[in-house]
């Protein structure tokens, strides 16, 4: 038998959590922790709800890291993202929070955010957060989203 403890959430039915603030993120034991090598998350369809007007508002979430100890669990993950689904913010607030909510509880060796927000009156908003600047030696890919470009 192994030591590693079982996600919470890993093969259980789930609702989704009602607030960001509800959500559990669920971290297990990097398997390679001596280990440098990069993790990414994309979330091609990450809502929140505006605070101003209550519409929705969609974005193109990138989430990369170089793991520590822990490593986040997906599901966990993709529970906490969808808890935004009814969640004001405005959209610099919750991609920095997303981040740095992240950073705090998995103490990554480094981690970034790059939240690609569709056009809300007219005006893309791109919001980008980093810990700190990345390990020497950690390849790091473009985060493959590009800039909004409208009719042209």
């Amino acid at each position: 038998m192994s030591d590693t403890p079982t996600p919470k959430f890993l093969g259980e039915n789930s609702r989704l959590p009602s607030s960001p603030e509800e959500a559990e993120l669920d971290y297990v034991p990097n398997p390679r922790a001596g280990a440098l090598y990069l993790v990414r998350f994309a979330a091609p369809e990450f809502t929140s709800l505006c605070p101003v007007t209550g519409q929705p508002d969609f974005a193109h979430l990138v989430i990369d890291y170089a793991p520590g100890e822990t490593i986040v669990e997906s599901k966990s993950l993709k529970l906490f993202l969808g808890s935004f689904r009814n969640h004001d913010g405005f959209h610099e607030d919750v991609t920095v929070g997303i981040g740095q909510r992240l950073f705090d509880e998995m103490k990554p060796k480094w981690l970034r955010i790059g939240g690609y927000w569709y056009p809300r009156g007219g005006i893309p908003i791109d919001v980008f957060w980093q810990s700190g600047a990345p390990p020497e030696a950690l390849w790091l890919p473009d985060q493959g989203v590009s800039s909004y470009r409208g009719r042209g």
